[in-house]
């Protein structure tokens, strides 16, 4: 009786152990898109700085600063999308989750 009310309980935990595992697969994609988005910027950071004394005129360190800004604008916008496609990749697991879950429960006709 112990065992079958212990392996009653471990299916009932399945869903949530599943979600626990997407939600932490999806924290795991998240840290490293930004680690390897932090990196970026700061190796964009040191290679501006070092191609600043190439600069001789106003309009070289305006092409610099521009192409610098530029940089960060397209790290930070693939950041956000590769971002967004974590992030609704896991939505679409929970929501699948979900539905076998509550399906499982409705009786069958």
């Amino acid at each position: 009786m112990f065992q079958d009310m212990t392996k009653q309980m471990s299916r009932s935990m399945e869903p949530m152990k599943t979600l626990v595992e997407i939600q932490a697969k999806m924290l795991e994609q998240l840290t490293r898109q930004q680690i390897a988005c932090a990196q970026s910027c700061v190796e964009a950071t040191m290679e501006q700085s070092k191609e600043l004394s190439a600069c001789k005129t106003p309009e070289d360190l305006l092409k610099l600063q521009q192409a610098y800004a530029k940089g960060l604008e397209d790290t930070l916008q693939k950041a956000s999308a590769a971002n967004m496609d974590a992030l609704n990749e896991a939505r679409e697991q929970m929501e699948k989750l979900t539905r076998e879950a509550f399906d499982s429960l409705t009786p069958k006709r």
